[in-house]
């Protein structure tokens, strides 16, 4: 299916059905180089690159250059009630180009904790997390009604919107003869409203009324060690396996620009994001 860009506060995503005129996702390695006298080079790199985002469009419709330009001024519009839907936090960007939401440490299983507290919860049962090859890591599920969730860093899952269709796909080595693929629903204060389940390794499920949110979960229905690389959260149908995770990170509007286009009203609109922890005035 066509996929196009939603962005906004959760809760309160817009879809962009416009192709942007211009358009750069390129993730920040912040790689220095060292040169010795002897001509041998060293470089130093942080483990983790930032994502950021230039884009661009030309002759927007009001509504959706106006939502733009809100973000980036931090001005609450239609539709913001309470606290929770502040003009200051941080922003979420579904990504159209994204083939798996998760983020990429994540997908590939590899954890920072050796707990794997940062990437998965347990939601009942019992699972170790423990390194297996090099820094990937596996669990170890002691009990057969084991169910596990995969926690998105900043909020309580990732962003939806009513009415978007979410696919989730298990890691490849889960049995789909015992497995359960479940999609938790959530509203925009974290609060639950319903699951999408199914038998085996995939589930497509859509977003009910109120959802802000979605978390996907996983019953591995036997004990035993099982892979966590491979899974794939996707908006639409087609979720592949070890697909790399280009995340769903929470990013901060950091440039702006606003141009009034011919005819009027319409408007040329440009935005410059960066995945941030937090986002505050």
């Amino acid at each position: 299916m066509a996929r196009n860009l939603w962005i906004g506060k959760p809760g309160l995503l817009l879809e962009i059905d416009q192709a942007a005129k211009a358009w750069d996702r390129t993730a920040e390695l912040n790689v220095t180089e060292f040169k010795s006298l002897e001509g041998g080079i060293t470089t130093v790199a942080p483990a983790r690159g930032a994502r950021r985002l230039k884009l661009s469009w030309d002759a927007l419709p009001p509504a959706d250059a106006q939502h733009l330009v809100r973000l980036a001024r931090r001005i609450n519009g239609p539709g913001t009630l309470g606290s929770s839907r502040t003009a200051y936090g941080p922003v979420a960007v579904l990504d159209p180009a994204s083939v798996n939401l998760l983020d990429p440490y994540q997908a590939a299983a590899q954890s920072s904790q050796d707990s794997g507290a940062d990437h998965w919860f347990t939601v009942q049962g019992t699972v170790v997390i423990s390194p297996f090859i090099g820094d990937t890591v596996v669990g170890d599920c002691q009990d057969a009604a084991t169910r596990i969730g995969w926690r998105h860093v900043t909020w309580t899952g990732w962003p939806v919107m009513p009415g978007m269709q979410v696919s989730w796909l298990l890691p490849p080595d889960w049995s789909p003869a015992t497995a359960i693929a479940q999609l938790d629903w959530k509203a925009v204060d974290g609060s639950y409203l319903g699951s999408t389940s199914a038998n085996g390794t995939t589930v497509t499920g859509t977003a009910p009324a109120g959802a802000a949110f979605v978390t996907p979960l996983g019953a591995p229905g036997a004990t035993g060690t099982i892979g966590l690389a491979g899974a794939c959260l996707t908006v639409g149908e087609d979720p592949v396996a070890f697909a790399l995770g280009d995340g769903c990170p929470a990013m901060s509007v950091t440039a702006y620009t606003d141009v009034p286009a011919s005819p009027l009203p319409y408007r040329s609109v440009g935005v410059e994001l960066v995945e941030v922890r937090g986002a505050q005035l």
